[in-house]
């Protein structure tokens, strides 16, 4: 008379959906592996490398020193 019982196909789209999320779970952490980090054996960033911490000269007081002289 009917077809399948509702708690079976529940059950059944559950599983589907558990094992899509543990797929998803490794792919994500096999592409994090796989991603290319700057590892330097000095530890330094090359990007902020030239970087020098506290205060910076005033660029622009340098340029009305500079312009003045002429």
């Amino acid at each position: 008379m009917s077809g399948p019982r509702p708690s079976q196909a529940k059950r059944a789209r559950e599983k589907a959906l558990i094992d899509k999320r543990q797929r998803k779970a490794e792919r994500r952490q096999q592409a994090n592996s796989q991603k290319e980090r700057p590892n330097r054996a000095d530890g330094l960033d090359p990007d902020i490398a030239h970087i020098v911490p506290g205060p910076q000269p005033n660029l622009v007081l340098e340029d009305e020193l500079s312009s003045g002289d002429e």
